[in-house]
């Protein structure tokens, strides 16, 4: 959930704090206080497109925070791990800076991102509903998304084993399109992969060839250094008055003080030890001498060496292994390119199997889907009952595509529809005119929806627009029932809806230096009756809108509690 907002010199709002609790939060106050320029903030947020319109006048730059929790094995934890975010006691911070320019930047947390980036986290964290807008339930390609979420893990399941097999008919249709290539093409491929193939064949790489080739390199253009190294260490040791002289004087003498006090024994042992350590050392050392020449002729073989496996690098791969496995892949290609007559009807062959295995897969998907559709279509006339739309028919519009036109989620297209009134034919629901019907279906499907989708927060922006009576209170109803899957943040004018929500916030302005302020106020007892009492009659606060606002709040509690 959305646990705290801050906005800085956004718009009317020089400063705001929010912190936000579960459940059901509306926002009240008068128009124009600026409670839909807070959801405007929270929409920049979660990756809508900025301006510096937005920038309060006279200031630099508008700054909005969001402090979001999510429960271990939420969807954002996956969506930030691909895009390296890392996420620490299950808390995901957005950051959106607008500056004076236009000049935008973004954080989660503390990365800087895209704003793409930060539009699909903040898909996975919040769902934003307005008057005229409802995402995903207004956009018809998102449907099969949201049936198929609806459809839990049998749909899953079905989904799973139709995509196993179609990723092997996809990757044998790419293979024969690959060798059905015209033979000009065809031809100008095997000459160019034939000539790479003898060129790497011709140079008989071996394994960390490189590596060997510039230790010895370094050794043969250092010779100097390293003879004069070894013989320098070689003369320390060895030789009248040098290191194992004196070492082996110390040793005699230890050996004899030993004898007379066992407690040196010990440290006798340990330079005897050490004496003929480096009498072995110094052996080695004059053996490697005995063993150095400068072979000139070797340096170069070497550098030329070096310079052609580079050049093949450039080519075919950043090191050894990576030019020998493409070294096989061209081999095989050029096999395939070779008896290309074969090799496609084999390749045919294996399609027209797995295709009778994709097809059985995609009839499966298919029917779960008409099944699940079935179940969800009996759930949402339930809600549209629910909110006075009993004459309203919803149904789940499947659209099979033509034989062997098979896409990565299956054969179906889906789109809702729906009737309002009777006699009238069924429509997308995109295409749905009323306001207050828009209201009432988006109301419906995210009552059933939002119990499968995970968002962590629903924001309404007014989207109890153009209704009233009975319908205001199926409305709140419907409104509170969401908040008990997920925190809902509602921007209402209904007193139906604030007097059941779980906190009440007022937005107010004021003029102070010339300068307009925006400012958020929890109602408490009789501060929200006071509030709803004015929701009710518009202007004036009378005893008769104090008792209406006193008893809604009575129903709405009474409403609650049998709800748990």
């Amino acid at each position: 959930m959305l646990q705290d907002l801050s906005i800085r010199n956004f718009a009317i709002i020089d400063e705001l704090s929010l912190s936000l609790e579960e459940g059901l939060t509306v926002l009240t106050g008068e128009t124009g206080a600026g409670k839909s320029i807070i959801i405007d903030a929270v929409q920049l947020l979660v990756g809508a497109r900025g301006s510096a319109e937005f920038v309060r006048h006279g200031e630099k730059k508008a700054e909005i925070e969001g402090v979001f929790s999510a429960p271990d094995g939420h969807a954002v934890f996956n969506k930030c791990e691909e895009f390296g975010i890392e996420i620490e006691d299950e808390m995901v911070l957005l950051k959106r800076d607008i500056s004076a320019s236009g000049k935008s930047s973004c954080r989660i947390n503390g990365k800087l991102v895209t704003i793409s980036i930060l539009r699909e986290v903040g898909a996975a964290l919040i769902d934003i509903h307005g008057q005229h807008e409802s995402q995903e339930l207004m956009d018809e390609s998102a449907h099969i998304n949201l049936l198929d979420q609806f459809g839990s893990e049998e749909i899953a399941e079905a989904k799973r084993n139709y995509q196993d097999v179609y990723r092997v008919y996809d990757d044998l249709r790419k293979q024969i399109r690959s060798l059905s290539e015209n033979d000009q093409q065809m031809a100008h491929r095997l000459d160019l992969i034939q000539f790479q193939y003898k060129e790497i064949e011709e140079a008989d790489l071996s394994i960390n060839e490189d590596e060997e080739l510039m230790e010895e390199k370094t050794r043969l253009s250092n010779f100097e250094k390293l003879f004069e190294s070894l013989q320098t260490a070689y003369e320390a040791l060895q030789g009248e008055q040098r290191g194992l002289d004196w070492t082996g004087l110390a040793m005699s003498n230890m050996e004899q003080a030993a004898d007379i006090d066992a407690e040196l024994k010990q440290v006798s042992d340990t330079i005897s030890s050490q004496f003929y350590l480096l009498e072995d050392s110094a052996r080695e050392i004059r053996q490697h001498l005995d063993g150095l020449e400068f072979d000139p002729e070797r340096l170069q073989l070497i550098e030329d060496r070096l310079n052609e496996i580079n050049q093949l690098k450039r080519k075919y791969g950043a090191s050894i292994e990576e030019i020998m496995e493409y070294f096989s892949s061209i081999e095989e290609e050029i096999e395939a390119i070779t008896n290309k007559d074969s090799s496609l009807e084999d390749l045919k062959y294996r399609l027209e199997s797995v295709e009778k295995d994709l097809n059985i897969e995609a009839d499966h998907l298919s029917a779960v889907r008409k099944k699940w559709a079935d179940i969800l279509t009996e759930a949402i006339h339930g809600e549209l009952k629910a909110l006075y739309m009993d004459k309203a028919v919803f149904q789940v519009h499947f659209t099979e595509g033509k034989p062997g036109q098979y896409k990565s989620n299956g054969i179906n297209e889906i789109e809702f529809y729906i009737s309002t009134n009777p006699g009238e034919p069924l429509k997308p629901l995109i295409k749905v005119a009323s306001g207050g019907e828009i209201s009432r279906m988006m109301l419906a499907l995210k009552t059933i929806f939002s119990q499968h989708q995970g968002i962590t927060s629903i924001i309404f922006d007014e989207v109890d627009t153009g209704v009233s009576g009975r319908v205001a209170q199926a409305i709140a109803e419907k409104i509170y029932s969401i908040s008990s899957h997920s925190q809902v943040l509602c921007i209402s004018h209904l007193p139906q809806v604030a007097a059941i929500s779980d906190r009440h916030l007022f937005i107010s302005k004021e003029v102070k230096n010339n300068r307009t302020h925006t400012s958020v106020l929890p109602l408490v007892k009789e501060e929200r009756v006071k509030e709803i009492s004015r929701m009710i009659s518009g202007v004036e606060i009378t005893d008769l809108t104090i008792s209406h606002a006193e008893e809604l709040i009575d129903l709405a509690h009474a409403i609650k509690k049998s709800a748990v």
